[in-house]
């Protein structure tokens, strides 16, 4: 019982565990690909290249591919009639295939902007809080500055040359991106960065973000040589990787109490063998032979762990259930983010990979008091009988 119980509590809490690593890893994930495309294409050589027609037609022709969009970016510094300035990102965009590329009920219950120029001025596209922290309302003024710009002003002895933008629209992104991210037109970029009708790169949506992979490596075989291709994973990799690392390390550490309770069966068996000799010797001397003998003790390793298995899997997925569905466990300081409660993702390969480590712990814990008695000698076990 004392082994069933420490199978039980370890499978159950490596579940649960487990499906809330799973569950920040969704939140997070889908904060970041609300503005992450699913594949991102840049060119090996340059920062910036000219629009392939060619190229894009045969990416809007593979299967999977559901949009292509081209875009220009940088950083520049923005500022409104002198009051506090701020570093942005400046993505430059055509509005027409960008915005269907991203999850638009992310943005905010918007109207996608007109960026084109009105009143001799580009239209500008930013955030909530940024229009907040500038106090400024839809059709006022906004200067961009790009480094160039500043370049340029410094090489030359020339007043630095602002871009003006009148302001369209905003937008509400999740706040891990601090309203630091602008959109004007792509033509606007361009001159912006004095990029000279050639583009950043483009962002491609598919799908099924799961395909990514896939598409890459189809396209890495074809166009590797010219360009390069990162994946939303690859856009964050060093964050998606340390999630991971964080979620194999409780795995790892959590695990340590199945290894106690495997420790447990090791002693209890091995004492039922020494107490449970001269039976053995008995058994064997009525022509039990020594696998009989050994599967005997097998089974009661695989009776403990199935036992424990199927007891700690159904705590831990009536507790991530019960989570998921009734937040009943809030997180502190939640004000400041954008759940209240911990997130829950029950993975079924996750539960199963738990599961078959555990019954092989279990198994291999049995196989040390099962050989143990399959090599006692009937003659030895019941001599002084």
């Amino acid at each position: 019982m004392i082994s069933i119980a420490g199978v039980t509590l370890g499978t159950a809490l490596l579940i649960i565990v487990l499906s809330v690593f799973n569950g920040f890893f969704e939140v997070i994930n889908g904060l970041l690909k609300t503005y992450d495309p699913d594949i991102r294409i840049e060119s090996n050589t340059a920062p910036s290249f000219r629009i392939d027609t060619s190229f894009v037609s045969s990416l809007e022709k593979i299967p999977g591919v559901v949009n292509v969009s081209p875009y220009v970016e940088g950083k520049s510094l923005l500022a409104y009639e002198g009051t506090r300035d701020k570093v942005v990102v400046v993505k430059g965009i055509d509005t027409k295939t960008y915005f269907p590329l991203i999850e638009q009920e992310r943005l905010g219950n918007i109207v996608v902007p007109d960026l084109g120029v009105r009143n001799q001025r580009p239209g500008i596209f930013i955030g909530d809080d940024l229009r907040a922290l500038l106090n400024i309302v839809p059709g006022d003024r906004i200067s961009l500055l790009s480094p160039d710009g500043v370049r340029r002003s410094l090489t030359q002895f020339s007043g630095p040359r602002y871009y003006n933008f009148e302001l369209r629209g905003m937008y509400s992104l999740a706040s891990v991106f601090d309203g630091s991210i602008v959109f004007v037109d792509l033509k606007a970029a361009q001159r912006l960065f004095n990029l000279k009708n050639t583009i950043s790169g483009y962002d491609v949506r598919l799908e099924s973000a799961d395909d990514a992979e896939h598409i890459k490596a189809q396209l890495e075989a074809d166009w590797g040589e010219v360009y390069r291709f990162s994946t939303w994973y690859d856009l964050q990799k060093p964050l998606y990787d340390i999630m991971n690392l964080e979620k194999w390390a409780a795995y790892v550490i959590l695990s340590l109490i199945v290894a106690v309770a495997v420790l447990n069966i090791v002693g209890s068996l091995t004492m039922i063998v020494i107490q449970k000799q001269r039976d053995i010797g008995i058994l064997m001397s009525m022509g039990f032979t020594t696998q009989q003998v050994r599967s005997i003790f097998m089974l009661q390793g695989l009776y403990i762990g199935l036992i424990g298995s199927i007891l700690g899997g159904s705590i831990g997925i009536g507790v991530a259930l019960a989570q998921d569905i009734w937040g009943i466990v809030k997180l502190s300081g939640s004000a400041a983010f954008l759940i209240d409660t911990y997130p829950i993702l029950i993975q079924w390969t996750d539960i199963a990979a738990i599961l078959v480590v555990t019954m092989s712990l279990c198994l291999l814990a049995a196989a040390y008091p099962a050989k143990r008695a399959a090599s006692i000698l009937p003659s030895d076990a019941i001599r002084y009988e």
